[in-house]
């Protein structure tokens, strides 16, 4: 077993990047921390940094022994934790969901929190299959999705439904709309665009759209970030398809307008937990704030 002392210096240390950091941070001597590498690599038979001067890079062999680590400390957390009474205002609660959600979602979790400071909710932004991957690892405790899953390992109650919009600049919001003049103004890409007209398109019950094509499209720019999609198309520069919680979060919602398709759009959103005997108080809590959330 890897001497967990010289672990926990070996993490510090890839973590600061800096020797003199590690020791201050540890409250030992530089030459301490120096020493704590040293043997932690003799132990493992390889060199876990190369070093340069007054810096280093990690190693492969480094980075393997950095994330057997962190693994480690994530379930000695985890036991910790589990070895306290259930409550349900204390704990952390790691949450896995879109980015529309997870802007949605936060601040009121946030309040939440306020009010029951150890109650400790975590959310991750992540695509459905990262969503997936982290609630079977056990890297995540809730996942929200919109379609149910078919690992008999995971358990899926239907939450609500999130309305999906066409979203337009707002010089847009008195004229009719038609197949020419969304080619003509092209879209703002986002990671999940395709998806996202794709569904928009099938579910409008308008035939104009649904020979809208991904591909046959104009692409103006392309934002990864959830926060900034809305940016140029507020500027005029493009329209795309979110879900309606992304224009509830973003500051110049006044300068973006949402096309009347003929029926509402939207996503069934589902909750994804693994399998267990008994659900955490503390996530209860959780779900109840997250339920109320969705319903309003």
């Amino acid at each position: 077993m890897l001497n967990p002392l010289w672990l926990k210096t070996f993490v510090t240390l890839i973590e600061t990047g800096h020797f003199t950091r590690t020791a201050e941070k540890l409250f030992m001597t530089q030459p301490g921390v120096s020493q704590h590498i040293k043997k932690l690599e003799a132990e493992c038979g390889y060199a876990l940094i190369e070093r340069n001067n007054k810096s280093f890079d990690i190693t492969s062999q480094g980075q393997a022994v950095f994330d057997y680590a962190k693994e480690m400390q994530m379930r000695e957390s985890m036991l910790l934790a589990s070895l306290e009474p259930d409550s349900p205002f204390k704990g952390a609660v790691r949450i896995a969901c879109s980015g529309s959600l997870a802007l949605l979602l936060y601040p009121h979790l946030l309040h939440l929190q306020c009010q029951h400071p150890d109650l400790i909710p975590q959310i991750e932004a992540a695509p459905k299959r990262k969503v997936l991957a982290d609630i079977l690892s056990g890297e995540a405790d809730l996942g929200i999705v919109t379609s149910v899953p078919t690992d008999k390992r995971l358990v899926s109650t239907k939450l609500s439904a999130e309305p999906l919009c066409l979203m337009l600049p707002i010089a847009f919001a008195n004229q009719e709309l038609d197949l020419d003049k969304l080619k003509q103004l092209g879209m703002i890409n986002h990671p999940d665009a395709e998806n996202c007209l794709a569904l928009y398109g099938e579910s409008c019950g308008e035939k104009w759209l649904q020979e809208l094509r991904f591909d046959q499209l104009p692409i103006r720019g392309y934002v990864n970030q959830l926060s900034q999609i809305l940016l140029p198309v507020s500027k005029g520069l493009g329209f795309t398809v979110l879900p309606l919680g992304a224009l509830e979060s973003f500051p110049d919602k006044d300068k973006i307008a949402i096309y009347q398709a003929k029926r509402e759009v939207a996503e069934d959103l589902y909750l994804i937990t693994k399998q267990r005997g008994n659900t955490p108080l503390r996530f209860k809590t959780v779900i109840e704030q997250i339920e109320a959330i969705l319903s309003r």
